[in-house]
């Protein structure tokens, strides 16, 4: 059956093509197994909420007819503002538009929230761009510039909101604006396209472009609001989409609402909210947290964008998925909201997922992995200016920078063929760890740190059923055939939330005191019969061994003081980043350097295994990855290059 929409139609009518609903929920009430929802242009206010899920060989297909024509908001267009003594302008909007959910009143705020002041899930918008909330009403008047904003000039425009009976009363700083000849909107619904119930699996949405809504916080222990997602399923398709401007979360693929275990931190205070992630995963084996339930979604060639809290985020129920070919920028940019659930993509328990092919920058942080990334590879993505710019203040509660967070969990991750040119390429609070084939300006922070005690879950290999649980000995990492840049000046002006003075050389050295597999596996007394396990115990307490081969270290950037099968030269490559006609490019002059330095093939037998999961580190079906294909496709000979391209001329081919 297919279901034809168009908002423009003259009236509403069954959904056939001669007389289209009007309204996408119309037809999501209705659409079953093998159904298709044909979307004309047009703009779609509503909350639509798909009853039924597809199945494996039959899909519920949601197709927006013209790419990007169709646009779902959570916005409403407002008219009628009226000037004010103090400057201001006002508009005063009946809360019988909000329903149950108002956002105007609604705080944006739970576990895992740090900022000292706390904002609403509502917002107004001029021109498609959001407007900053004032915590004051003199605030709003003064229409200052917002110290930790990344684009201050846009920070003096400022909104406020009270409530007067049955009103919501908006004020707004629009400067020399007139509001009522221009765009403006507020939010009023929670999300776009997510379905009120669990279990809908197997659902394409294709082509549309989502904005404006009041998402709210979505820590990895609650509920996981998001503009667009698939609400504790499986096999949904997320493809070809713009979306823009939530509050909180553009796509979650995320937790559902477990009312024992929400917030929990935040409502009552006395379980550590360490302690809830334990428990939230405990509980989501018996909410139906298994491979044939949950996951294996797919987000591709998605452009988001000017979100506030994530681009992506994920917990648990993002098992086995896909996220490739996105362009994800200016995320948390307004700073607005601190805590730590913010970057371009955020998952807890990426187990088997793998991300691709995405280019990931303006982000408070690129991509952070926390918790459980087992099986999780990071491959061929172009990561870059991920870091505070130079004209803003430390935000309160804000997080540092970095292209990729990697954070306490066992392994194995993988992160292979990347561009990494932020400031930060890799925040190591973790273990199990392999880099093969990077391009890395950027230095390590947090190596050796950043665990605690904090005991963490790994898995039985390619499923989500818990192995174990343990606390971190760092190590257990893999460097081979990178390079290393020291792209930033190590002199240069450390500010908070900056890397520390000991963290501001690139490359591999902060191991220095980590063992060589030779001298790890030495203290163990593999030919005794009855080793003493007294005398062991120091050992099993002890950093695990480190592994690096075939790197570059290149203008100050410094080996592991083990590795022996390197190139360092002191020679400062250029090594910049060119935009044209949308392309991305380097100029570099990086391979004249390298000269004739050659690495080897590598490959899963020689990554080996995690050491926690006992796990390989190979493709999620457990067959072995040859690293034989670079950053762009192309294929590694005999003579490997050290760094992400197969050829010295492939690093002049446009990245994206």
């Amino acid at each position: 059956m297919i279901y034809h929409v168009n908002a423009r139609a003259p009236r509403e009518g069954n959904g056939t093509k001669e007389r289209p609903f009007r309204r996408i929920s119309d037809a999501a009430v209705l659409a079953q197994p093998g159904d298709e929802v044909l979307v004309y242009p047009g703009i779609y206010r509503e909350q639509v909420s798909p009853r039924h899920g597809g199945t494996e060989d039959k899909r519920i297909i949601y197709r927006s007819v013209e790419p990007l024509g169709a646009v779902i908001t959570g916005a409403e267009e407002v008219s009628g503002w009226v000037r004010q003594d103090n400057g201001l302008w006002m508009i005063r909007v009946d809360n019988s538009i909000f329903g149950s959910f108002n956002p105007y009143t609604v705080e944006v705020y739970g576990d895992w929230y740090f900022a000292p002041t706390v904002r609403h899930a509502g917002c107004v918008y001029l021109d498609d761009r959001a407007l900053y909330e004032a915590l004051t009403m003199e605030e709003c008047i003064a229409g200052e510039v917002y110290a930790p904003s990344w684009e201050p000039e846009h920070s003096i425009y400022k909104w406020i909101a009270v409530q007067d009976k049955d009103a919501t009363v908006i004020y707004a700083n629009f400067h020399d604006i007139d509001p009522n000849t221009r765009k403006t909107e507020i939010n009023v619904r929670r999300r776009c396209f997510f379905p009120d119930e669990t279990g809908r699996g197997y659902i394409t949405f294709s082509g549309f472009k989502v904005e404006k809504a009041a998402t709210t916080w979505a820590p990895p222990a609650a509920f996981q609001d998001g503009m667009v997602g698939p609400h504790w399923s499986k096999g949904w398709i997320i493809e070809d989409c713009d979306i823009s401007n939530s509050k909180c979360c553009g796509i979650s693929l995320g937790k559902y609402y477990d009312p024992e275990n929400d917030h929990y931190f935040t409502r009552k205070h006395v379980k550590s909210p360490t302690q809830m992630e334990r428990d939230a995963l405990c509980r989501g084996q018996y909410h139906g947290w298994l491979k044939e339930k949950v996951g294996s979604h797919i987000v591709r060639r998605c452009h988001i964008h000017h979100c506030e809290q994530t681009g992506i985020v994920g917990r648990m129920g993002a098992v086995f998925s896909v996220i490739e070919d996105n362009h994800i920028h200016h995320i948390n940019n307004m700073q607005e909201l601190g805590g730590a659930e913010i970057s371009g993509i955020k998952l807890h328990a990426a187990i088997d997922v793998i991300m691709r092919r995405n280019h990931i920058h303006h982000c408070t942080m690129g991509i952070w992995c926390d918790w459980q990334a087992q099986g999780t590879r990071i491959s061929q993505n172009l990561l870059h200016d991920n870091q505070r710019p130079a004209c803003c203040a430390w935000s309160e509660g804000g997080m540092e920078s970095q292209d990729i967070f990697v954070e306490v969990s066992h392994g194995p991750t993988l992160i292979d063929n990347n561009i990494l040119l932020s400031q930060v390429s890799l925040r190591f609070a973790t273990q199990g760890v392999a880099l093969v084939h990077n391009l890395m300006l950027g230095t390590f922070t947090c190596v050796g740190g950043g665990t605690g005690t904090r005991y963490t879950p790994y898995h039985i290999r390619h499923r989500t059923e818990v192995a174990g649980f343990m606390h971190f000995l760092h190590g257990d990492n893999r460097f081979y055939n990178n390079i290393f840049v020291q792209g930033f000046d190590p002199a240069g002006e450390i500010r908070r939330g900056d890397p520390n003075e000991h963290e501001r050389v690139c490359g591999t050295w902060p191991f220095d005191e980590y063992p060589t597999y030779d001298e790890w596996i030495s203290w163990f007394d593999l030919d005794v019969a009855r080793p003493d396990m007294g005398k062991l115990e120091k050992y099993h307490e002890s950093h695990l061994p480190v592994w690096a081969k075939g790197n570059v270290y290149l203008g100050g950037a410094k080996p592991w003081k083990h590795e022996t099968d390197c190139l360092v030269l002191a020679d400062k490559p250029v090594v910049e980043l060119t935009e044209e006609d949308g392309r991305m490019a380097l100029k570099t002059n990086l391979y004249d350097l390298i000269g004739a330095f050659r690495a080897g093939m590598v490959n899963s037998d020689i990554l080996g295994c995690a050491f926690e999961p006992e796990q390989r580190f190979e493709s999620p079906d457990g067959s072995a990855i040859v690293f034989d294909r670079d950053y762009l496709g192309n294929t590694r000979g005999v003579g490997v290059l050290p760094g992400p391209f197969a050829a010295p001329d492939a690093a002049e081919k446009p990245l994206w």
